[in-house]
């Protein structure tokens, strides 16, 4: 039997993304909870240019970054398909992880975490991205296809993530007035049965996150 291991943080949404994929593909697994203040020798061993979680060690050999192993996950197991059947399909739902990863991600990070002027400039670029998305997903359920797959999951972090860090923060990017079809594609993400269950628990993510903007404050009060 196949011995898989993935190093991850279990609040996380890219070690979320991974647990999804095995957990679809009915995986068996070992999780290993990683410290990312004290990093284990055997992350920065399967993981020595990022040094970042997740990893996904399987036979000994390991993988890196969230979406490669989500389609090595999809390649290497049988069970339902994550990526698209059709090439073209399949090349869309690629394009938009990369889009969630690359443009929405980034910036949405400055926007909340940011401070002053490169804050103000994050949350109006980040406007503008889910200008985009909420176009594009006119009309839909899903971002490809008729069902959740591996774009939908690429976007786990502004489906579920980000309205709970809003409340940490009391940072408001996102509302369904500005965004109808993007907040109706989020609510079919969260509540999908395939996802729902595979959430980490809201009280977790939100306990963290006000810990984290709470430290911030303290940091950059006068003293």
């Amino acid at each position: 039997m196949a011995e898989v291991k993935l190093l991850g943080v279990s609040l996380s949404p890219f070690s979320r993304r991974v647990e999804w994929a095995l957990k679809i593909k009915g995986v068996k697994y070992e999780f290993i909870e990683q410290d990312l203040q004290n990093k284990s020798p055997l992350l920065l061993e399967s993981n020595p240019i990022h040094k970042k979680i997740p990893v996904l060690v399987h036979n000994g050999k390991p993988i890196c970054e969230s979406m490669v192993i989500v389609e090595y996950i999809d390649e290497t197991f049988e069970g339902p398909s994550i990526l698209p059947q059709d090439p073209y399909d399949r090349a869309i739902a690629r394009f938009w992880a990369k889009f969630f990863d690359e443009k929405c991600i980034p910036v949405m990070g400055k926007a909340l975490f940011g401070q002053g002027e490169e804050s103000d400039k994050a949350k109006e670029e980040f406007g503008e991205l889910l200008k985009i998305l909420d176009n594009e997903l006119k009309d839909k359920k899903f971002i490809v296809g008729d069902k959740v797959g591996f774009a939908d999951m690429a976007a786990n972090l502004v489906a579920y993530w980000l309205g709970i860090i809003e409340e940490a923060s009391g940072n408001i990017l996102v509302t369904s007035e500005k965004f109808p079809n993007f907040c109706a594609w989020k609510e079919n993400y969260i509540y999908c049965s395939q996802v729902k269950e595979h959430l980490p628990p809201r009280d977790a993510i939100l306990a963290h996150f006000k810990a984290r903007f709470q430290a911030a404050a303290d940091a950059s009060a006068p003293k």
